[in-house]
């Protein structure tokens, strides 16, 4: 995936993303067009930061922040695509603020979210602190293995997480969270494609299908159980879904202002 040459710097940190945990009310949202996809519930407005049923913690100490080796290709993309994102999404919402950081670690419980730790072979957004964190190896040895549209929606997805947190956006169960992320990664790319922030090359959308099959659940796992993210159909309907429709697919709530 080629990119425009973008001429700022990119602030560093990090994030976990906590899970929620009661039933929400019926109305259907969005769904993809796939088989076995629950209903979506609509969302609840929220007054307080975090999810249902999470009890925010609070830092003890500022986290780590540990730079990526500045001549490697992959961190390159994780700055371009950041850069991207923050400037996609201060495009549709007035008054966007970008997360506070963004950092690759390497092992478990290098990075916290309050009294959480990350664990690796992850990458997940905190609302404590408002920050993004991946593991670096895992994320680059997933990158050389699929190529490197997989960043591009690895960031897209958990920035999804924190436009959920900006726009008071809550589910009852993970799955609904996860797939309307899937969407916003869907919608960013799309869209970014669209303006020429992106310019699609041959076997990119092969890489995002994909990572999405990487990423899903086992095809065993209940929707309902708590994290779960989806199958492989739902995570590619999701995101198919918006990078074709853009955010009319993922049921923005009335306080966005796009």
């Amino acid at each position: 995936m080629k990119r425009p040459l973008i001429l700022s710097l990119l602030v560093v940190g990090l994030a976990v993303l906590p899970s929620e945990a009661a039933f929400a009310d019926t109305t259907p949202f969005w769904a993809p067009t796939v088989p076995s996809a629950p209903p979506f519930p609509a969302p609840r407005p929220s007054s307080t930061p975090g999810y249902p049923g999470y009890t925010a913690p609070t830092y003890s100490s500022p986290p780590p922040v540990r730079a990526a080796a500045p001549d490697s290709t992959f961190a390159n993309d994780v700055r371009i695509a950041v850069k991207v994102v923050e400037r996609y999404w201060s495009s549709r919402i007035v008054g966007f603020k970008p997360v506070s950081r963004i950092v690759p670690y390497r092992i478990d419980g290098e990075v916290m979210c309050g009294s959480q730790p990350i664990p690796t072979q992850n990458a997940a957004y905190c609302p404590i602190g408002d920050f993004i964190a991946y593991d670096v190896n895992w994320s680059e040895e997933v990158y050389k293995d699929l190529g490197d549209a997989f960043v591009f929606y690895l960031l897209g997805h958990e920035y999804g997480h924190a436009i959920q947190q900006r726009l008071g956006i809550e589910y009852a169960f993970t799955i609904y969270q996860e797939l309307q992320a899937d969407c916003f990664a869907g919608a960013y790319i799309g869209d970014s494609i669209k303006v020429g922030d992106f310019t699609l090359e041959d076997g990119d959308l092969d890489e995002l299908r994909n990572g999405l099959l990487f990423v899903a659940d086992p095809d065993d796992e209940p929707w309902f159980q708590e994290g779960a993210h989806g199958s492989a159909a739902q995570r590619t309907g999701a995101f198919f879904d918006g990078y074709e429709q853009s955010l009319e697919a993922c049921d923005m709530p009335s306080s966005y202002h796009g």
